[in-house]
C-alpha cells in the first residue's frame, strides 16, 4: 500500500541527505540477535526474552501469518496492554509485510468501529479478557458488521471453548512454529519498502473523541528514532521502561521505536499504580522511563524515598503539558533529567532537548530541531517574521508521516505540495532552541496586543500554591478579548485573584498581559483520553459564565 503524499524528489532528497535508509525496525532485532543474542531484550510480568529469542518469536509469528494466507499489506489491529507479545506482534507485522495499528486497551466499540471501517482490518491481536472486560466478545460482535475481520489472535495460552472460527492463541502458535525451520525467502518476499510502503498506522487524539489514523512507512519512523537515540544518549546498557501505554508516544517512542535501535532492554509495566511503577524501576534498575505528566504527578505523591531509584538517568514525559515546577520536583525526587520535545502524530517530530542540556533549556524549551528539519516562522498573514520575533511554526523534513490514512483531501489541507505543514505553535528561537509561546488558535489578542498563554502558564506554574494552570481568552466588547486563568491549587491550598496579580507583577510582566479573571477548579477537561487540556471547553465555560453575569 503506497503512501499518500510522498514524491520521488522528496524521497530522493531525504535519501541523499542520509536521513532516510532502507532499514526496518525488524532489522535492529536481527542485528541485536547476532551481536548480543543472550542479552535481555523485553521483560514483562510473565516473560523475560533475550534478543535471540525475540527474533525467533517474531519470525515464528510472522511466518505463521503468511502461511495462513493473510495477504501482504493487510491491516492488523493490536489492542494490548504493555506486554512482550504486544511488542513482538507489532514487529512481526512488519516482518510479514502487514500494516499494524496499535491502539489503547481502553478503546471500545465506538472508536473501534471507525478503525475497522477505515482499515478493513483482517485480524486483531488481543487478550481474551483484560481488567474483567471481554475483548473477544466485543470483536465477535463487531465481526457481524465487519465481515472482513477473519482472525482473532489471543495473547492467552489457550483458546476458550466456543471461540469463533479463526481464533488462535498467539503463544501456542509461536511455540509450535518455533519448532520448525523458517524459510527466510518467504519472508524476504514480503518485505515492505521502507520508503514507499505503509508499515504503521498511528492514532491522533482529537476533540471529537474519534481519533484520526495516520500512515507511516518505516523510513521516517526510523529516522526520528535515531534522532531521539542521539539526544537521549541511549545505548545498549540502558534499560528503558514503559509506564505509559506503549500504544502512545510517551512510552512507545522510547521503548518500541528507540530502544531496539540502541540495543537497549525494555521493561513493561502492565497496569499503572504509583507504587507499582516505582517498585519496578527499583527491581529492574531502569535507566529511562516513558510517562505522561499525570503518571509523574501521581508518582511524586507516593513515598518516593522508600525506593532505590539511583539507576534512573532520564525521564521522557510527553502527551501533555508538564509544568516547570513539577519537572523540578521530579528531578529532585528521582535524581534524573527530564527531557522535553515537540512533535505530533500527524505532523511528525520537530525538536528535542538533550539530556545534557541545562535545566533552563529543558524546562523552558522543546530543544533543537531534529536533523533534516527545515523551519520558517510567519505571522498570521503568512509573512516571515524578523529574526528573534515569535511566529507560527512551519516545518518540512524527514520526520513527517505520509498523511492521513485513505484521506487525500484531509492530507492536502495539512501538507502543501512541497511538504510544508504547521504545528500551529507560536514559537521563537533563542540559544538555538525552540521556545513555545502558545498555539496560534489559543493566542489572545487584547486591545491589539498579543498575549501568549504559554508564557503566563509557565510563570504561574512557579507559584508555590499552584499545581497546574491553563490560560484562555474570552470575548470582550471593548478589548476584543480578555484573559482568564484557570488554576488547580495544590492540595490544602487556596489561591486568590489578588495573589495571582501580585505574583505576576513581581515577574515584571507587562500590565496588558495580566489576567482579568481567575477561575479555581479541581480538574481540567481533557481531549479524549490523551490527558491534554481541552482549551476549547475552557473557553466555552468562561464565555458562558461571563455572558450569564452580564445578562
Amino acid at each position: 500500500m503506497k503512501p499518500i503524499r510522498y514524491k520521488e524528489k522528496m524521497v530522493q532528497e531525504f535519501l541523499d541527505d542520509g536521513h532516510w535508509t532502507e532499514e526496518s525496525f525488524y532489522d535492529f532485532y536481527e542485528r541485536n540477535a547476532k551481536e548480543m543474542p543472550d542479552q535481555e531484550a523485553l521483560v514483562d510480568s510473565k516473560y523475560r526474552v533475550t534478543w535471540s529469542q525475540a527474533k525467533k518469536m517474531v519470525d515464528a509469528m510472522a511466518v505463521s501469518w503468511v502461511e495462513m494466507g493473510i495477504p501482504k499489506s493487510a491491516r492488523v489491529i493490536i489492542q494490548s496492554p504493555n506486554s512482550v507479545y504486544g511488542f513482538l506482534a507489532r514487529v512481526a507485522c512488519e516482518r510479514a509485510g502487514l500494516i499494524s495499528l496499535t491502539v489503547y486497551p481502553y478503546l471500545r466499540q465506538r472508536e473501534l468501529e471507525y478503525m475497522l471501517e477505515k482499515t478493513e482490518a483482517e485480524a486483531v491481536v488481543i487478550p481474551e479478557v483484560y481488567h474483567k472486560f471481554n475483548y473477544l466478545d466485543m470483536y465477535k460482535d463487531l465481526q457481524k458488521r465487519f465481515t472482513h475481520l477473519k482472525y482473532f489472535f489471543l495473547f492467552d495460552d489457550s483458546v476458550p471453548e466456543g471461540a469463533p472460527e479463526g481464533t488462535y492463541s498467539v503463544v501456542q502458535m509461536v511455540e509450535e512454529r518455533m519448532k520448525k525451520p523458517v524459510d527466510e525467502a518467504v519472508l524476504k518476499e514480503r518485505r515492505l519498502d521502507a520508503k514507499w510502503d505503509v508499515a504503521l498506522l498511528t492514532t491522533t487524539s482529537g476533540t471529537t473523541g474519534i481519533p484520526k489514523l495516520v500512515e507511516w512507512p518505516s523510513a521516517p519512523r526510523v529516522c526520528t528514532s535515531k534522532g531521539r537515540v542521539a539526544i537521549w544518549n541511549l545505548n545498549k546498557d540502558d534499560i528503558t521502561m514503559a509506564i505509559a501505554p506503549h500504544a502512545g508516544g510517551a512510552a512507545g517512542t522510547l521503548t518500541y521505536f528507540a530502544a531496539p535501535i540502541a540495543g537497549a532492554k525494555t521493561v513493561m509495566l502492565e497496569e499503572f499504580t504509583p507504587e507499582g511503577a516505582l517498585a519496578l524501576i527499583e527491581k529492574e534498575k531502569a535507566t529511562a522511563i516513558g510517562v505522561v505528566p499525570t503518571h509523574l504527578v501521581r508518582m511524586l505523591e507516593a513515598d518516593v524515598k522508600k525506593y532505590d531509584l539511583s539507576s534512573l538517568r532520564f525521564i521522557r514525559s510527553a502527551g501533555g503539558y508538564l509544568s516547570p515546577q513539577v519537572a523540578e520536583e521530579a528531578e529532585e525526587a528521582f535524581g534524573a533529567s527530564i527531557t522535553s520535545d515537540l512533535g505530533t502524530q500527524d505532523k511528525g517530530s520537530v525538536s528535542g532537548c538533550s539530556v545534557e542540556d541545562s535545566k533552563e533549556l529543558r524546562r523552558r524549551t522543546v530543544g533543537r530541531m531534529l536533523p533534516g528539519n527545515k523551519v520558517r516562522l510567519v505571522d498570521e498573514e503568512g509573512n516571515v517574521v524578523p529574526e528573534g520575533e515569535p511566529g507560527i511554526l512551519y516545518l518540512r523534513g524527514p520526520h513527517a508521516p505520509a498523511g492521513y490514512y485513505r484521506d487525500e483531501e484531509l492530507t492536502a489541507t495539512v501538507f502543501d505540495e512541497d511538504g510544508w505543514c504547521t504545528t500551529e505553535d507560536i514559537v521563537c528561537f533563542d540559544q538555538g532552541c525552540l521556545w513555545i509561546m502558545g498555539r496560534a488558535k489559543d493566542m489572545i489578542i487584547r486591545g491589539g496586543q498579543n498575549i501568549y498563554p504559554a508564557e503566563l502558564e509557565g510563570l504561574l506554574n512557579e507559584h508555590p500554591k499552584v499545581s497546574s494552570v491553563s490560560i484562555v481568552g474570552y470575548p470582550d466588547r471593548a478589548m476584543g478579548e480578555k484573559c482568564c486563568a484557570y488554576v488547580i491549587p495544590k492540595p490544602g491550598q487556596t489561591f486568590t485573584f489578588e495573589e495571582m496579580v501580585e505574583f505576576l507583577k513581581g515577574k515584571q510582566l507587562a500590565m496588558f498581559k495580566l489576567p482579568e479573571r481567575l477561575e479555581v477548579v479541581d480538574e481540567f477537561p481533557a481531549v479524549g483520553d490523551s490527558g491534554k487540556v481541552n482549551k476549547e471547553t475552557l473557553k466555552a465555560m468562561i464565555k458562558e459564565k461571563v455572558e450569564a453575569e452580564q445578562a
